[in-house]
């Protein structure tokens, strides 16, 4: 990337939601890095984890996130099942050469006084190899945690629109949701830079940014391009009202009030201007407190304003 030091892997949580034919293949020809999220859920054949190989580029970049059995669970007790899942997964990290295998652990998962001195017993006696151990803890963090991710050098990992990892790595790993409710988000040039900033601010060796929002596939290709040349590309085709009305006319209902507006379209991304994006409820915020019949209304509403 453009002046930086940091290495760069950008890309989503996975290719599913890339809606063009050959998704995969052609996912790879825009992204350098994915996060299989399919792993999460299933146990792939062999022979499925090796045609994604095959189809993307030598310097691709997989990441695997770890089944749901082990973390949700079996809760990283160091049981026999437990080593036969870590062990699957990291036989997919081998074949998709892989160099992270992500596990995320649920906020109700307490890391208590017993729970820590199992998950300390499990990853004590595992042998991830080569694969660097990255673990997205959604309970809150104590310094008992910390300490233990770092004695045995797994990355904490966060979303950097919320907050900080809670120690400094040579690799800062991100799954990046955003401000609202559950990956409902969209993500302004100014956030994006803010990513960034807290993404290199420990100088790591590498930045894997994987984006999970709503619009996770052109919030990644944005921050790409950022990287690439330093400018933000616009968001849409239109500024101003004229870029309101074009993303409200995906999915907007109507007759709506105000505050469902701002409820349903606030979290999109518009360009204000040519040079800056915000969020479309900081214009629907300023138009009359009324109910509104159709589109037209309420982008009368918007130049009135």
């Amino acid at each position: 990337m453009r002046g930086s030091v940091t290495q760069y892997f950008i890309g989503t949580g996975g290719w599913a939601y890339f809606n063009v034919p050959n998704k995969l293949k052609s996912y790879s020809q825009i992204f350098n890095f994915t996060e299989v999220n399919y792993t999460f859920y299933e146990y792939p054949e062999t022979r499925r984890v090796e045609a994604w190989r095959k189809t993307v580029p030598k310097d691709f970049t997989f990441s695997v996130r770890c089944h749901q059995d082990l973390t949700h669970r079996i809760c990283l007790k160091p049981v026999e099942e437990a080593y036969r899942v870590f062990d699957q997964m990291i036989s997919y990290c081998r074949i998709l050469d892989a160099p992270f295998l992500v596990l995320e652990t649920p906020a109700s998962y307490i890391l208590d006084e017993e729970k820590l001195k199992e998950a300390r017993e499990f990853f004590s006696t595992i042998n991830p190899k080569e694969v660097r151990l990255v673990w997205e803890v959604r309970s809150p963090i104590t310094t008992e945690v910390t300490r233990l991710m770092k004695e045995l050098s797994i990355v904490h990992c966060v979303d950097l629109s919320r907050e900080k990892p809670s120690f400094n790595s040579d690799l800062v790993y991100t799954r990046l949701f955003g401000k609202g409710e559950h990956n409902i988000y969209q993500f302004t040039d100014e956030e994006l830079v803010e990513i960034d900033e807290k993404a290199t601010e420990s100088k790591p060796k590498i930045a894997a940014m994987s984006y999970h929002g709503l619009r996770m596939n052109t919030d990644a290709i944005r921050f790409k391009q950022y990287k690439s040349n330093g400018v933000f590309p616009p968001a849409m085709s239109f500024t101003g009202a004229d870029s309101a009305r074009q993303i409200m006319s995906e999915d907007a209902q109507f007759p709506s009030s105000k505050s469902k507006l701002i409820g349903h379209q606030g979290w999109k991304v518009i360009d204000l201007t040519s040079n800056k994006r915000v969020h479309l409820s900081e214009l629907l915020s300023k138009i009359p407190d009324k109910m509104y019949n159709n589109l037209n209304e309420v982008i009368q509403a918007l130049r009135v304003d």
